[in-house]
């Protein structure tokens, strides 16, 4: 018998069977499709620092810690970049939003660097002028999540550990039950499959989110920093309305990754016309010379939302032997290794780094 098994093989998942492979378990990783497809294959792979809540940092802070130890491990393919983010001001209103999180996170010991107008055009010359200034996270990376994914899958097949191109039908406190009728048995169960959580754990307060993504032929030193606009912060706090923001993003390929927006209600995968139009017209109010390169793909996927915007991290609710891992939204490659750290601490009963709380399933996600 296994000693655990992992439902879904995305990065939450693969970082999962991961570490719970490092303490010296048995794992057994139960994915039917592509491994780090799903939300995995349509986030951003920002590895950023965030301070939406106290809760949010310390996951966020923590998983960042994470990944700059995994770094030198990583193969070529994973794409890492410590190429650091910057939140760009517009306007004066903007700027005393950054003077806020500068605060906030010198205080807790974060590397952050206000620039002025001047200094936020050096740093990203293909801006639009007049740009108020901006933060600079220099702790800040990227990376290639699919390939980080198998990556850390790879390392678990390694030490042992099993992929099985399986479907979880149903869970219980002593395995699952397989969408080929056959009963896997195990100690413990990790539920790690997004928005199919609500599916095997009914009564999750989780929504799928819909966003889309973009990505250009390469053109090298093009953008150097992760760019958000700061307006992201009013649109991604927003649960009920489409919006889009700026999003950019270098990879080591010199090709542009390009975001974001975000929709609830949307059931469809299909790439949407009109959100991809306005997302594409927002970058370019933020950097013209967007509007003169080649996109050559574009696609959408769909990221496990909670009304709080904290993950869904612990025992599931109703069980003793279920843990589940879900409802990080866009922010799920970034926490992930924290994510993995804190499922191994409970279900191995050890302290954790960070107070488990705050993600607890059982909690009312209240926004």
């Amino acid at each position: 018998m296994t000693d655990v098994i992992v439902a879904g093989a995305g990065i939450v998942g693969a970082a999962c069977a991961w570490e719970l492979t490092r303490a010296g378990l048995n794992v057994t990783v139960c994915e039917p499709a592509v491994i780090g497809g799903g939300a995995t294959g349509a986030g951003m792979g920002h590895l950023a620092v965030m301070d939406d809540s106290d809760a949010q940092f310390a996951l966020t802070s923590f998983s960042q810690r994470l990944w700059h130890e995994l770094a030198a491990d990583l193969p070529p393919d994973a794409e890492y970049l410590p190429c650091g983010s910057l939140w760009i001001a517009a306007d004066e209103d903007e700027m005393a939003e950054v003077r806020r999180k500068f605060a906030y996170y010198t205080a807790r010991g974060i590397p952050v660097e206000i620039l002025d107008s001047h200094q936020l055009a050096e740093a990203e010359p293909n801006l639009r002028p007049g740009m108020s200034g901006g933060l600079i996270m220099s702790a800040d990376a990227v990376c290639y999540p699919p390939c980080a994914a198998k990556y850390l899958l790879d390392r678990v097949q390694a030490a042992g550990g099993e992929v099985r191109r399986s479907s979880v039908a149903k869970v219980e406190d002593t395995g699952v039950l397989l969408d080929d009728g056959s009963f896997l048995p195990a100690g413990a169960t990790v539920v790690a499959n997004g928005t199919a959580a609500a599916g095997l754990i009914p009564g999750l307060a989780l929504t799928p989110r819909k966003g889309h993504l973009v990505i250009t032929d390469r053109y090298p030193g093009f953008v150097h920093h992760q760019l958000i606009e700061l307006g992201y912060l009013k649109s991604a706090h927003s649960s009920t309305t489409d919006s889009v923001a700026f999003n950019a993003q270098p990879r080591k390929t010199g090709q542009i990754l390009i975001g974001s927006s975000r929709q609830f209600g949307a059931t469809e995968g299909a790439v949407e016309s009109h959100m991809l139009t306005a997302m594409l017209r927002r970058a370019v109010e933020y950097m013209p010379g967007i509007g003169e390169l080649s996109v050559i793909r574009s696609w959408t996927g769909f990221r496990a939302a909670t009304p709080d915007h904290l993950p869904l991290i612990g025992l599931a609710p109703g069980f003793r032997r279920v843990l589940l891992t879900t409802g990080h939204e866009g922010l799920g490659i970034s926490t992930s290794l924290a994510t993995a750290r804190l499922i191994a601490d409970e279900l191995l009963g050890r302290s954790s780094e960070i107070p488990r709380t705050p993600y607890d399933p059982r909690r009312n996600p209240v926004h």
